[in-house]
C-alpha cells in the first residue's frame, strides 16, 4: 500500500508541475544589448524558469562567458538571482569560438517566477560588456499580435502594421507593460517610413510623457539614431 501511495503521490506531483508549465518561443522584448544574443525559448514551471539562449560570434578570436551575477528583474524592481547555467562558462572562464558565424547554445535557470508575472528584464551585472534584455513579454497572445504586426510590415503593409501596433500600445499603456517603449519606437519608425512626420512627432511626444518602464533607455535609443523631436 505504501508503494502504491508513493506512485500515486508522484503522479499527482508530475501533473501539478505540468499544469503550471508555460512555454514562450522567441518571446518579444523591448531592447537588448548584444545584437546576436537570442532568447530561443523560455520554459516556466513550478520547479524553475529556464531560458534557452544562443549567441553568434561575429569576430575572429571571439569569446563569451556568463557572469554569476545574472538576474531576473520583476516589474516592481525585485530581483531573482541565477540558480544555474548549462553550456556556458562562468566568467572569468570563457568559451572561445573557432570562427565567425559559430553559435553557442546555453541555458540559464532561475527560481520559479512570481505568479501572474507578465514581463521581466534579464540583466547581467558585471564589470564589462554585460548583456541585458528589457521588457521580455510573457504573454503568448500578446507575442502573437506583435509578431503579426511585424509580419504585415515584412509583407509590404506598413500602414496596417502601424495601426496594429497603435492598438497594442494603447493596451500596454493601461497595463504598464515592459514592451510599451518598444511599441512606441516601432510606431515612430513606421510613421517616418510612411512619410508621416506629424504622427511620428505625436507618438514621440506621447512616449516622452508616458510612464513606460525604462523610458530613458528607449528615448536614448531613438536619439542615438538621430530621431528626436
Amino acid at each position: 500500500m505504501k508503494f502504491t501511495y508513493s506512485i500515486i503521490a508522484g503522479f499527482f506531483l508530475l501533473l501539478s508541475d505540468f499544469s503550471f508549465s508555460q512555454t514562450f518561443l522567441q518571446p518579444n522584448f523591448g531592447l537588448k544589448s548584444h545584437e546576436t544574443l537570442v532568447i530561443n525559448k523560455i520554459e516556466l514551471s513550478s520547479t524553475g524558469a529556464r531560458f534557452y539562449m544562443s549567441i553568434e560570434n561575429r569576430i575572429t578570436n571571439g569569446s563569451f562567458c556568463a557572469d554569476k551575477n545574472i538576474f531576473i528583474v520583476y516589474p516592481d524592481g525585485t530581483r531573482s538571482l541565477l540558480s544555474s547555467s548549462e553550456g556556458i562558462p562562468v566568467c572569468p572562464d570563457v568559451h572561445k569560438f573557432n570562427a565567425p558565424g559559430e553559435k553557442l547554445d546555453f541555458v540559464l535557470t532561475f527560481s520559479p517566477l512570481k505568479p501572474g508575472t507578465k514581463w521581466i528584464d534579464l540583466i547581467e551585472d558585471c564589470p564589462d560588456n554585460c548583456f541585458s534584455f528589457y521588457g521580455i513579454t510573457l504573454d503568448n497572445d500578446l507575442n502573437t499580435k506583435i509578431d503579426e504586426a511585424f509580419y504585415l510590415e515584412e509583407n509590404d503593409e506598413p500602414v496596417k502594421a502601424m495601426i496594429t501596433l497603435i492598438d497594442l500600445a494603447e493596451d500596454a499603456d493601461k497595463q504598464n507593460l515592459g514592451i510599451e517603449g518598444s511599441l512606441y519606437i516601432n510606431i515612430i519608425r513606421l510613421a517616418r517610413l510612411n512619410g508621416n512626420d506629424v504622427k511620428a512627432k505625436q507618438w514621440y511626444a506621447r512616449m516622452k510623457s508616458s510612464e513606460a518602464p525604462r523610458l530613458q533607455q528607449y528615448i536614448k535609443y531613438l536619439n542615438d539614431q538621430g530621431i528626436k523631436y
